[in-house]
């Protein structure tokens, strides 16, 4: 059975979210932590660490709430490109999440980046996830 680290990534947050916690460790990889400071340069998550202080490392993550009505800055995040059907696109059909409002995390041959970034330097490649 395989597992998907990503989903787990994800899930965890989504939990977090759930539960109104306002720090969540993730295990850590490059791909988490690239998607971890995509998230944070958009302004959905608070804060992050890099701690090493295990083999593989955790990557703390502050999530960001709403003052006044404590609502999560991240109202939904789901996992697109799966292990077992990898979605791909194109610089021409690069994904748009709610009509420019949310974004799509996608892995492009020059790294970890949203799809705005992604239109902005042409490329495409494996869209990861939709945050809004």
């Amino acid at each position: 059975m395989n597992t998907d680290p990503i989903a787990d990534y994800l899930t965890r947050v989504r939990n977090a979210i759930k539960a109104n916690h306002r720090v969540v460790e993730i295990p850590a990889s490059n791909l988490k932590k690239e998607i971890t400071k995509v998230l944070f340069d958009k302004g959905y998550i608070a804060n992050y660490k890099f701690e090493d202080s295990t083999v593989q490392g955790t990557i703390k993550v502050a999530l960001k709430y709403h003052p006044i009505t404590k609502i999560s800055a991240i109202r939904s995040i789901t996992r697109i490109s799966k292990p077992g059907l990898r979605k791909y696109a194109g610089m021409d059909n690069l994904p748009r999440v709610l009509n420019g409002l949310g974004i799509a995390i996608l892995s492009t041959s020059k790294g970890v980046m949203s799809d705005k970034e992604a239109r902005q330097q042409n490329v495409g490649g494996e869209v990861l996830c939709y945050v809004y």
